[in-house]
């Protein structure tokens, strides 16, 4: 039976600390119902009142979200003697050879600790620009729902402990008892962070790259190349790419074409347009070029995208 420690941080996400310790529980009583062994031996630990813990080699030590609402918020946490109590802990956890998972701002915890430094992880989307700027020597896959670099992993925003806890599951007891545990919550899996992560918020984290979101936006219909959107924020392609993959962490190939995914779906949820009206309207010449970004970065056909906001509009061909 493996040991997991899940900390129970001050102010910390309650929902992140509660998915994490219901995971671990229907994955005890699922396996025993099956006639296997329980695979978990479940603890807490309250930082605000555990100056020290005693971890050994093969615990897993389980980060939940640390909380926080803003960039601001999130620094003057990281600044508490609670979460640097955290950082301590979590460090002391894996120079014992444990394993540590960490979800959310939760992440930041982690990297305080020196546990992400040339490893890749993700974090919260809307923290990304920030963990990058702080944390510039790890690979951040902020795209990713969770990014597994064993002995550490990593999940994205808040219901992303889910996500975290299957795949510890996974690891330490098995496929399938984490695809026992993903029935038994109705938990579906996902992928990517990309359909919820908005890019006028991202963009926003820089004045610079936000004047070329802003000017992309109103341009949308028109083919753009990277001279544009480099001019539009006032600086050569080179330095515009450079600072935009710091920002947002991805080219401006991407970044045009996330916009132009952003605008369409909402075309296709809130106006009874066609398909190829709205593939004029975001920049493509061809409705096919748009339908196949729309899969890529919603995994939904545009049809589906139309149904799910109206529950009954018309499918689109």
């Amino acid at each position: 039976m493996r040991r997991v420690i899940v900390l129970e941080l001050p102010d910390g996400m309650a929902s992140s600390f509660a998915i994490a310790l219901d995971a671990l529980r229907a994955a005890n009583v699922l396996s025993t119902r099956a006639g296997r062994r329980a695979p978990f031996e479940i603890g807490s630990v309250k930082v605000a009142r555990t100056p020290r813990c005693e971890f050994e080699a093969g615990d897993v030590v389980i980060v939940p979200g640390m909380g926080g609402f803003s960039e601001a918020d999130v620094a003057a946490r990281l600044s508490t003697p609670m979460v640097r109590r955290a950082v301590r802990l979590v460090g002391e956890a894996r120079s014992a050879g444990a394993t540590v998972a960490g979800s959310c701002a939760g992440t930041f915890i982690l990297a305080e600790a020196g546990l992400l430094a040339g490893r890749r992880a993700t974090t919260t989307w809307w923290l990304a620009p920030t963990f990058r700027k702080r944390y510039p020597d790890v690979e951040l896959c902020a795209e990713q729902v969770v990014v597994a670099d064993w002995p550490i992993a990593t999940a994205g925003a808040a219901m992303a402990q889910m996500d975290l806890m299957l795949a510890v599951i996974a690891k330490f007891a098995g496929t399938r008892t984490a695809e026992d545990c993903a029935r038994y919550l109705l938990f579906d899996r996902r992928e990517s962070q990309v359909p919820y992560m908005a890019m006028a918020f991202l963009a926003g984290q820089d004045e610079r790259i936000a004047r070329a979101e802003s000017w992309l936006r109103r341009n949308i219909a028109r083919e753009i190349t990277m001279d544009d959107l480099a001019a539009a924020a006032g600086m050569t392609p080179r330095t515009f790419a450079r600072r935009l993959h710091v920002v947002c962490g991805m080219s401006p190939v991407r970044f045009a074409q996330r916009i132009r995914s952003e605008v369409a779906t909402v075309l296709l949820e809130t106006t009874s347009l066609s398909i190829d009206e709205i593939a004029q309207r975001v920049g493509y010449a061809e409705p096919s070029t748009l339908r196949r970004l729309l899969r890529r970065e919603t995994s939904h056909p545009p049809s589906r995208l139309r149904r799910s906001a109206s529950g009954r509009g018309p499918s689109v061909k």
